[in-house]
């Protein structure tokens, strides 16, 4: 049956702010664990962690590229190390070290892009993070893992201090309800968390998309529609096994993701569908390839449908189909 879904508005905090409280816990017991920033502690609320850890910070200033030689650096003398900077540059500016300096020399540093999607909003596209799932899906040998809620986000970086591999950790600035499901720690790598379940569609997402999934959920049963509403907080590796599970029993997928449509977690789940035999009508909600619209996270979701209305629509276009 379904899994009752406890959603506490309101009682919560930016993921971006539960990742730095968590890291700030997990170095009072480990002083190898290393943050690395980019004049980003402030943005990466590690203010507190500097503060009360100054020997086990590194401050590199504007250069992205710098930040993760040097995280690459401290990783191979066994430093558990957390690469945190603005995800747009990150993932750009530094790609060439994220792959051979991070993945291709297998050092345990964990990069994490913070401000991530459209969260920097009217900022405009140049501080829009579209494209990183794409370019980091290529790379060989690293872990890509976007929570949807504090809870996810609270295990994911125990999961990652904890690793001996390179591993992405995605975030956005807004205030994340909750999602909790009657199995209070169902969260690891690979395994996708599903937080309500219903047999007429799979909604898959990530992010800060998981929770207005959840939404239009709500608003479709309304409708008679029963959708099973899943977190594959991690794209790579994808949760295969519930992607097939999904596949078996839903009429049709739809996914959402904070990203480009091109290359992140709807293009990885309809090609592996496609190509292991499973034909259902499929949809990919995303930022379309064009100029992205300008206004505050909020509008730009909205105007791309991502949001319970845009999505609870787009469902009931798919499955009329």
């Amino acid at each position: 049956m379904a899994e009752q879904i406890i959603i506490q508005p309101g009682a919560d905090k930016p993921n971006q702010d539960v990742f730095a409280e968590t890291l700030q816990r997990l170095a009072e017991t480990d002083r190898n664990i290393i943050a690395v920033t980019s004049d980003s502690r402030g943005s990466g609320k590690l203010v507190p962690f500097g503060k009360k850890f100054p020997n086990q910070i590194v401050e590199v200033g504007i250069a992205e590229q710098n930040l993760v030689g040097v995280a690459a650096g401290l990783g191979s003398c066994d430093k558990k190390v957390f690469a945190v900077s603005p995800a747009c540059f990150l993932t750009a500016r530094s790609l060439e070290q994220i792959k051979n300096d991070i993945c291709y020399s297998d050092h345990p540093v964990t990069v994490v892009g913070i401000s991530a999607g459209v969260s920097y909003g009217a900022l405009g596209s140049t501080h829009h993070s579209l494209h990183d799932f794409a370019v980091l899906r290529a790379i060989n040998n690293i872990t890509i893992v976007v929570p949807a809620d504090n809870y996810e986000t609270e295990k994911a970086t125990e999961l990652a201090a904890a690793s001996d591999k390179p591993v992405y950790l995605r975030f956005g600035k807004k205030v994340m309800p909750s999602l909790k499901t009657d199995n209070s720690d169902d969260f690891m790598f690979g395994k996708g968390r599903v937080i309500a379940e219903g047999n007429d569609v799979a909604i898959i997402a990530n992010g800060e998309t998981v929770y207005p999934a959840v939404q239009a959920a709500e608003v479709l049963k309304e409708q008679g529609i029963h959708a099973t509403v899943v977190s594959m907080h991690t794209i790579k590796p994808l949760d295969t096994a519930l992607l097939a599970a999904l596949a078996a029993k839903c009429n049709a997928i739809i996914t959402v993701e904070e990203h480009s449509v091109n290359g992140g977690l709807g293009e990885a789940c309809a090609s592996w569908l496609l190509q292991n035999g499973y034909a259902k009508p499929f949809k990919i909600m995303g930022i379309p390839d064009e100029y992205t619209v300008t206004g505050s996270q909020v509008e730009i979701l909205n105007h791309y449908g991502i949001s319970k209305e845009g999505i609870a629509k787009e469902v009931m276009h798919l499955i009329s189909k």
